[in-house]
């Protein structure tokens, strides 16, 4: 379905934290979205997911009342009802196996004029490319998280990646969600995360070190260099557990000064993962967040 060139009816598959981020931020746009998991129980999860994230917004003065957007929410196991959509967007874990099943599952039932589209952070397209019948058609749509508040998505080209296709992802980006596109080609961490993971994991050694406090790490990048917050705080709201992985297959890319910090190892090895478990570099049981 389509509103001329703009596609008003959107897939994702994968309904956990990034992907029920990708869904909130395309129903607070206006579309319609079709959410495909693996099973009942994660179908449920994802969509209670998705129905807190819409509370939130109201709470926050974004929307009047969740129900007219979750109205546009159906989620789904059945692998042929993102068959009408277009793109259709893969947001399952960062695992370049599981990426590639999902994404000839998909291939398999979406239209000729649908792009086909993953939402990996450093895994290569190229690569995933090679399970596909119509490599032309596949690109990268990396969206960033909070998905509603976050006006950047990174559009990843690979090398079979269509001019057309880039050129509609470019104008989706831009009128469908509203977001402000940036074109990259397929390269080992993108441009986003490769910069992501020279910076964060600095500012983890930083912290190892006695550098300084997290706080003041954090203060020092958004202060002096106007992030929006600081690089310990972020990796708390992304999930310790998501960095590691991108760490080490940049590392075997790009060398070792992408490893991932033995501090970082081992919080997520303690089970301490940011925000979404209660700490990580903070503390986020309390109100007030304090230094892990």
């Amino acid at each position: 379905m389509t509103d001329g060139n703009i596609p008003t009816r959107t897939g994702v598959v994968g309904g956990g934290q990034m992907g029920a981020g990708i869904v909130h931020g395309l129903l607070l746009a206006g579309s319609s979205v079709v959410l495909l998991e693996r099973d009942e129980a994660a179908a449920t999860a994802a969509r209670e997911r998705v129905q807190r994230s819409c509370d939130k917004s109201v709470e926050r003065g974004k929307i009047a009342d969740a129900a007219e957007p979750m109205g546009r929410l159906t989620t789904t196991t059945e692998a042929a009802d993102p068959a009408d959509c277009g793109p259709v967007v893969e947001a399952v874990p960062e695992d370049e196996q599981l990426k590639r099943d999902t994404l000839q599952r998909v291939e398999a039932v979406i239209g000729d004029d649908a792009a086909l589209a993953t939402n990996t952070s450093s895994i290569s397209l190229d690569a995933l490319a090679t399970s596909l019948r119509r490599p032309e058609r596949l690109l990268g749509l990396h969206f960033f998280n909070p998905v509603p508040a976050s006006k950047l998505v990174e559009i990843v080209i690979a090398t079979a990646t269509d001019e057309t296709w880039r050129e509609r992802a470019v104008e989706w980006v831009s009128e469908g969600p509203g977001k402000t596109p940036v074109v990259v080609a397929d390269s080992p961490g993108f441009a986003s995360s490769r910069l992501g993971v020279a910076i964060g994991p600095e500012a983890i050694r930083m912290l190892e070190a006695g550098v300084a406090s997290a706080e003041d790490i954090d203060a020092a990048m958004s202060l002096g260099y106007g992030h929006p917050m600081g690089p310990l705080r972020l990796t708390d709201l992304v999930g310790l557990d998501v960095r590691p992985g991108i760490a080490r297959y940049l590392e075997r890319e790009l060398g070792p000064r992408f490893a991932p910090p033995q501090l970082l190892v081992d919080l997520v090895e303690q089970g301490h993962h940011g925000r979404k478990t209660g700490r990580g570099f903070y503390d986020w049981n309390d109100a007030k967040e304090k230094t892990a």
